[in-house]
Order: C-alpha cells, then sequence, then structure tokens
C-alpha cells in the first residue's frame, strides 16, 4: 500500500489496555490504517457506535468487566460486524489461549512479542481478504 493523499486507508480499531502499547501500535500502524485506540468494553462499544472499522486488533486482557474474547463473540454476533477480521494479539501464550481466542471468533492469533512485519503484513492482509469478500 503507497501513502496517498487520495486514497482512504482501511479503518482500525486497537483494542489495547498497556497505554506503552497503544502508542506504539499508533504509531507504527498510522502509516498504513486509520487507528483509532481504545482500552476497555465501554471505549469498544462507544468506537463500534461512532466508526465502521476495516479490522480490529483485540487484545484478551482489557481495562473492565470483559475481556477481548468476550467482545469478539459479542461482536460476531452484531449485524455487521459478523465477518469483520478480528486479529488478536496477546501475551497469552498457551495452547488453551489460542483454542479459546478461535473459538470467540478471532480470525488470527498472534503472540506478543510480535515482529513488526509479520503483525502488518497479517492485518494488512486480513482487510485485503474481507475485501476480496462480498459482504
Amino acid at each position: 500500500m503507497t501513502e496517498n493523499s487520495n486514497t482512504e486507508k482501511p479503518k482500525l480499531l486497537v483494542t489495547e489496555d498497556d497505554f506503552e502499547n497503544q502508542k506504539f501500535l499508533e504509531m507504527f500502524l498510522k502509516r498504513y490504517f486509520d487507528v483509532e485506540i481504545c482500552d476497555s468494553e465501554q471505549s469498544f462499544y462507544d468506537h463500534l457506535n461512532k466508526t465502521k472499522f476495516d479490522v480490529i486488533l483485540m487484545d484478551i486482557s482489557l481495562r473492565g468487566n470483559k475481556n477481548g474474547l468476550e467482545l469478539t463473540s459479542e461482536l460476531r454476533k452484531m449485524n455487521g460486524y459478523e465477518n469483520i477480521p478480528v486479529i488478536c494479539l496477546s501475551a497469552h501464550a498457551f495452547k488453551k489461549d489460542r483454542d479459546n481466542a478461535l473459538n470467540a471468533g478471532v480470525d488470527v492469533f498472534l503472540t506478543k512479542p510480535v515482529e513488526n512485519k509479520v503483525l502488518l503484513n497479517t492485518l494488512l492482509e486480513a482487510v485485503k481478504s474481507k475485501e476480496e469478500k462480498p459482504e
């Protein structure tokens, strides 16, 4: 993807509770995506009510009562968001964590730390495959 002011960037919602990770992800991904950040169930739904996102980067651990897997499961039942790509990026690295994430509806499960190139390519590929699928 080239940086072109005439081309609208895909919209990415980063759902991450750690402030340092939020800032890094925003700085790293803003060249390729229109990035918005949330850290809790409440801010997640606030963002969804305002913007139609192309892809979601979801952490498992979040502030508040619900974790990223619960939000993903709820998202899969929402009109218009059943097929949005959800990429899970988590420090939870056990097989059961991966299985739980996939069962909740995430499309790809990545563990922290992840190589920047792998994360970027995964997000770009998710948007590309979404664009190729009819709604």
